[in-house]
């Protein structure tokens, strides 16, 4: 008799081992996230009438759980999900040179953003908000609202298109729009001294595509039209360039699902 329970026991056991790794996977840590690159038109430097052409890539924050902690959704599909969520927002600032219709400006140095996006997505709509800070460079506090409507094809492919507007704090704003009493005696400037606050510098529209190219990877490709407004629009270096913004960018994107 007590061999025949230590078996049963033994069996119990076995058949319990065989269960757990479905409801480990179903609990284990997660991480996934998104790296992008391409190309991109934009202006030189906000409130430029000239456009360049040069790289562009990011990194999308999707999802994290670690133990009873999770954030975003990294289970989840990766690009307009339905629902609401937090995921990461970055945005990379290239270097402002004081040459050329800037000379006697000091240069502005390149700046990376890091933040967080909130976000809430239907079938047919997208709205989102972003907070960044500049962890290199301005070291300042921007933000972006935004809304989309959406078209998704049987086949994958999202269209989406809808308006968007800018914030910067006053640190931002005089960064990129401001001129100091320094800059303005320089005897290369032509620009008079301008000071501002913060607040929303400009309003656009965006239309974007996405498209899957398998189970990781997807093309992506969008056109964007902004702006400048208020105090940011009055600035002497918005004066001189444009206050209509045009931008447009194609690239890959790669998806990635950690496990650990």
């Amino acid at each position: 008799m007590t061999s025949i329970r230590n078996l049963t026991l033994a069996a119990a056991l076995g058949l319990g081992a065989l269960g757990m790794p479905a409801q480990a996977q179903a609990q284990e840590n997660a991480l996934s996230f998104s790296l992008s690159g391409g190309a991109k038109v934009m202006p030189l430097y906000f409130g430029s009438g000239d456009l360049r052409l040069g790289p562009t890539g990011g990194i999308g924050f999707t999802g994290l759980r670690f133990g009873s902690l999770q954030i975003g959704d990294p289970d989840g599909p990766r690009q307009f999900a339905q629902g609401a969520s937090v995921r990461g927002a970055f945005r990379f600032i290239p270097k402002r040179e004081g040459k050329d219709e800037l000379a006697g400006m000091e240069d502005v140095k390149a700046s990376l953003e890091i933040g967080l996006r909130a976000h809430y997505t239907d079938e047919f709509f997208h709205v989102f908000a972003d907070l960044r800070y500049g962890v290199i460079g301005h070291k300042a506090i921007a933000g972006e609202v935004g809304a989309d409507l959406l078209w998704r094809d049987p086949g994958g492919l999202i269209v989406h298109g809808g308006p968007r507007a800018e914030y910067g704090n006053s640190r931002f704003n005089r960064t990129y729009f401001g001129v100091t009493g320094a800059e303005a005696a320089d005897p290369g400037n032509s620009l008079t001294p301008y000071t501002l606050s913060g607040g929303f510098h400009s309003v656009g529209l965006e239309i974007g595509a996405y498209q899957p190219l398998g189970a990781d990877w997807a093309l992506t490709g969008a056109v964007r039209y902004d702006r400048l407004r208020g105090d940011a629009a009055r600035s002497p270096i918005v004066q001189q360039g444009s206050r209509n913004q045009l931008s447009a960018e194609i690239g890959l994107t790669r998806h990635f699902n950690l496990r650990f």
